[in-house]
């Protein structure tokens, strides 16, 4: 049976945890909100670029091939944690990662795999599939446009090394998503696309066609990176927010138990005194009546 001095170290012990838990659970909310806040802001700049697109190849200006045969080699970003209580979120993305990696024509060692997050480049490793590099999550929504401009790089030395094809993995909305990054479909933003233009007035422009779509794909490249990135994100703070939210239930209904268990513990220590000062005083009575 554990004593009062014991239960009251307990208590406080799972008082400091139930503070810790509650930080989190409040750190989680902001960077959902966080990452919402710069998804948001992305929209705008995504139908600029995307317009951008629209009129370098309203008139096939550059044309671009029906059909990509997939190349042998290939490269995958594959965006994770740095960081637990996230529940099944690194486990499930690993899975579902290497399940469409299995059915494309590459081995293992045909390809190049970058880990955003170590915990998803643990779980690939011990899935027993090669991590090439590990980059750190972004702390923050601000600090998603570095590791942005860093992935950016990556991507670029990958093209200079032969690689034609790049595949991002990550979690949007707590579900396991796949995007070729690259090649890109153009063919989409070209004359197939039948949406009309928002505007009377149609697009012009005076930059040769060449450097104005190279730079329009970059920054395409970029929206890509950054919506994966912030998406990851939002869903990594999205699990750990019901992570913490429910580990706060459990830590609070295990300190009622305590509380309830010390205070029933210190009454019954408070009876038994009183007893003794009553068996005390009846002795000292019945001494003084003798």
């Amino acid at each position: 049976m554990e004593t009062e001095q014991t239960l009251r170290h307990r208590i406080g012990t799972v008082r400091d945890l139930h503070a810790i838990v509650r930080t989190l659970k409040a750190l989680a909310a902001v960077n959902v909100r966080q990452c919402d806040a710069a998804l948001n802001a992305l929209r705008d700049y995504t139908q600029t670029v995307e317009l951008g697109l629209r009129a370098v190849l309203r008139y096939n200006a550059v044309k671009t091939p029906d059909t990509i045969r997939p190349p042998a080699r290939l490269a995958a970003l594959i965006f994770g944690s740095d960081v637990g209580l996230c529940g099944r979120f690194n486990e499930e993305l690993a899975a579902f990662s290497l399940a469409q990696m299995r059915d494309l024509p590459s081995q293992p060692a045909e390809r190049a795999v970058l880990a955003i997050g170590s915990r998803i480049q643990t779980r690939l490793i011990e899935l027993g599939h090669p991590v090439a590099d590990t980059l750190p999550t972004p702390g923050s929504a601000s600090a998603i446009g570095a590791t942005v401009r860093l992935l950016l790089e990556k991507v670029e030395a990958w093209r200079e090394q032969g690689m034609q094809r790049v595949l991002l993995f990550y979690s949007q909305s707590g579900s396991p998503t796949l995007l070729q990054l690259i090649p890109v479909d153009l063919n989409r933003f070209g004359r197939p696309n039948r949406t009309p233009w928002p505007s009377r007035t149609l697009p012009r422009h005076t930059l040769d066609d060449e450097p104005l779509l190279a730079a329009l794909i970059r920054q395409h490249l970029f929206i890509c990176l950054f919506r994966a990135c912030a998406e990851s994100s939002a869903s990594e703070h999205q699990m750990r927010l019901r992570t913490t939210q429910a580990a706060e239930k459990n830590i609070q209904e295990t300190l009622d138990a305590l509380e309830a268990e010390f205070r029933m513990r210190r009454q019954d220590s408070i009876d038994a005194e009183l007893l003794e000062i009553g068996a005390g005083f009846e002795a000292v009575k019945n001494d003084r009546n003798g």
